[in-house]
């Protein structure tokens, strides 16, 4: 296929002649199809459903240790949470804390609480004239909308297929003590789906910051969701709060993990594990904040998954209904753009996304256009701080919400609007 730079200003008019009557057929279909967020589809919420049968009236709602479910108390987790979510997270059971439902909450409240009080006794980040935070880019537009929330600076740090550019983290970190932290999805990372390698991962646990607060935010959210059952198909990632222990940093790191997409996203069960030290400091806040979270909850997952081979068999459930999604894109855009040059993209082997580059100054352009003909996706620039994408380039695909039969018409609705920014751009120029 003739790259588009390639061709004559004739062939582009031709071109863009053609592509705006497809444009205009897609527009009068009305369509509504929605791919703006990685929400599980209803496939993968109903088969979870039997969870809602795992606790009844006359199940015996004590944990391990016998105290009641029903009734306050066992503020950091029932035991058995705590060994399941352990294992999701590969740490020990007594280096976790379980929450909520809500693994970004956490995230949130350790963020508000360093704020106001500080991190094992250091000055409240609200008391310095200035807090930083760095960001691999693109990723995940919740966790820099936290950040901005608090007044925060965010510094953009590129990302590659190993994870985030390291020689500048570790530059930046070791001499401005003004950065407290750095946000991470090391595993199937949103949006591009890269799992950070194992040196990246040794590098972090051998960091140096000028900040004794600092501390890495490494949100496990994709631990165990690959696409594919072979394991030679999947990613591996090292375990980072061991490798932090070895480098004779265990403090510096908070790890994040949640059911939200294993079992029910608004129902889950959302867990931190650390040092000892760390939870220590985290639990004089959580006596104030709360007196137990949702012990039945916890309970209900415990008996519905029993332990990691059950989670990992659910996971392979899930799988099934995903990867014909992802497949189905990856190879709509193969076949219609491959080879165009005006657009490359990922192929992850696990999470919820597929991050593609436009030509630079096209992403706001496609997003827009796919809405006009009825397709509504993550807005450009929301992989940004601030949503400000510096080439305009980077969107974020979310295939696993739509039926695929909705979605493979997404697919090319997108593929078109691709075609036609991309031809419009090179006319302009």
């Amino acid at each position: 296929m003739q790259k588009y730079s390639e061709m004559s200003k004739e062939q582009l008019q031709a071109l863009k002649k053609e592509l705006d009557q497809q444009y205009a057929e897609i527009k009068a279909q009305g369509l509504a199809l929605d791919m703006s967020r990685g929400k599980p589809s209803v496939d993968q919420l109903n088969i979870s459903m039997d969870m809602m049968d795992v606790l009844s009236s006359s199940t015996d709602l004590r944990c391990e240790t016998g105290v009641d479910c029903r009734n306050y108390g066992v503020m950091d987790g029932i035991p058995e949470a705590k060994r399941l979510l352990g294992e999701i997270s590969e740490v020990d059971p007594e280096h976790i804390i379980i929450y909520g439902n809500s693994s970004l909450n956490v995230m949130f409240d350790t963020v508000s609480r360093s704020m106001t009080h500080g991190v094992m006794g250091n000055t409240p980040w609200c008391k310095l004239d200035k807090v930083k935070f760095l960001c691999p880019v693109p990723g995940y537009d919740r966790h820099f909308k936290i950040t901005e929330f608090f007044g925060i600076e965010m510094i953009n740090v590129p990302m590659s297929p190993e994870g985030p550019d390291m020689d500048m983290v570790e530059k930046l970190v070791s001499e401005d003590p003004a950065i407290k932290g750095i946000w991470c999805v090391p595993k199937y990372s949103n949006p591009q789906g890269y799992t950070y390698s194992e040196e990246t991962v040794k590098r972090f646990a051998r960091l140096k910051p000028a900040a004794p607060d600092f501390r890495i935010y490494w949100d496990n959210a994709y631990s165990v969701h690959h696409l594919y059952d072979d394991e030679k198909e999947q990613d591996f990632l090292l375990e980072i709060l061991d490798e932090c222990a070895k480098a004779g940093n265990p403090d510096m790191v908070y790890k994040f993990t949640s059911t939200s997409k294993i079992s029910f996203p608004g129902s889950g069960i959302a867990a931190l594990a650390a040092s000892k030290a760390n939870l220590d400091d985290i639990r004089k806040y959580i006596t104030v904040q709360t007196i137990g979270h949702d012990k039945l909850n916890q309970l209900r997952h415990v008996k519905f998954f029993k332990n990691l081979d059950g989670v990992h068999a659910h996971m392979s459930r899930h799988a099934a209904i995903l990867r014909p999604k992802f497949e189905m894109v990856e190879a709509t855009l193969e076949k219609e753009l491959g080879g165009l040059g005006i657009g490359e993209w990922t192929t992850p082997k696990g999470g919820y996304f597929i991050s593609f580059e436009s030509m630079e100054g096209c992403a706001k352009k496609i997003v827009a256009m796919a809405k006009e003909a009825g397709v509504v996706m993550t807005g450009a620039g929301a992989t940004y701080p601030y949503g400000k994408d510096p080439k305009d380039s980077n969107i974020r695909i979310a295939p696993s919400f739509p039926p695929i039969d909705e979605l493979e018409k997404a697919a090319k609705v997108f593929v078109v609007c691709v075609k036609l920014a991309s031809v419009e751009k090179l006319l302009a120029e």
